[in-house]
């Protein structure tokens, strides 16, 4: 769980991962992978753990898988970790079934996204995340993603939502850099960079941290740039956000969606991880090479 003294500016804590939903060879949900997984995510740095999430397959996986998950992910890391569910969906009715389910198993928030595909105008995508907020009694991070919704959260409708008391932070994927400065100098939200190539550009500005994907296999490093700039190391900051820059660059490429580089190089490493299901493939031989000797470069491991 999060420190006391750092709850209201990073509520989650500040280095959350995106994890991964391990799957059985036969692509069943693997219980006890996902647990190991989380685990080990815990032990080498995560504060949080972001569940269900795009990174998790929630397109794919049942209502029953996710709060399945939840509970096996609380079980094996306690109160040592934070645990955020993605609950967000196209439909508010089922977003708020499943933000309540997610309350039952146990998580500590829920991430909510832009409802996607209908592109709904702003005034009906602010109620959405309202009647979601409205209905549990967990935080709501929000997720501006359009790249992927096709429906931003505009900065003044997130100024709006930061009025709600259980609307506490956003992860942001809207790269938009003016406009999440704009939200951060007029709210006390806290934001989460979504990408890791602006993890520690956004925190300069006064983000609470990131949510992580690539911390699926390496959280340290991802940890190392925000820790040296909290020891008033910038230079040091940079060199070690540049450092793993490569890394970032072949894992979120747009290649390959960062579900698949992130299971193929777990694989690779012999961790939890399993196949992706239809409609994503795994990453060929090729690939899983290049994030092999990008991770082993980072790493010093190669």
């Amino acid at each position: 769980m999060t420190n006391p003294t750092t709850a209201t500016a990073a509520p989650f804590g500040r280095v959350l991962c995106a994890m991964i939903t391990p799957f059985t060879t036969s692509g069943a949900l693997d219980v006890d992978g996902a647990g190991r997984l989380a685990e080990r995510l815990v032990a080498q740095g995560c504060d949080g753990l972001v569940l269900n999430g795009t990174t998790g397959e929630s397109p794919t996986t049942s209502d029953a898988e996710k709060s399945t998950l939840v509970r096996a992910v609380r079980e094996a890391v306690g109160d040592r970790a934070s645990i955020v569910a993605g609950v967000g969906t196209s439909d508010t009715r089922h977003t708020i079934e499943l933000a309540l389910q997610a309350e039952k198993a146990g998580a500590d928030g829920v991430l909510v996204v832009t409802p996607y595909y209908s592109r709904p105008p702003q005034d009906a995508v602010e109620a959405h995340f309202r009647a979601v907020a409205d209905a549990s009694g967990l935080p709501v991070v929000l997720y501006d993603i359009p790249g992927r919704t096709g429906t931003r959260i505009e900065p003044e409708t997130i100024i709006r939502l930061a009025g709600h008391p259980r609307i506490v932070a956003v992860k942001d994927c809207s790269y938009d850099f003016l406009g999440t400065q704009k939200v951060l100098s007029r709210t006390d939200l806290a934001y989460y960079a979504g990408c890791d190539e602006h993890n520690l550009a956004l925190y300069a500005v006064g983000a609470a941290g990131c949510i992580s994907t690539v911390a699926n296999v390496t959280p340290r490093h991802i940890r190392f740039a925000l820790d040296a700039f909290d020891a008033g190391d910038t230079a040091g900051a940079a060199r070690r956000q540049q450092r793993a820059t490569p890394l970032i660059e072949t894992m979120m490429s747009a290649d390959l969606p960062g579900t698949v580089t992130a299971k193929a190089l777990l694989s690779a490493l012999n961790l939890p991880a399993g196949p992706v299901r239809p409609p994503l493939r795994p990453a060929d031989r090729a690939a899983t090479d290049r994030l092999l000797a990008e991770y082993e470069r980072l790493t010093g491991t190669g």
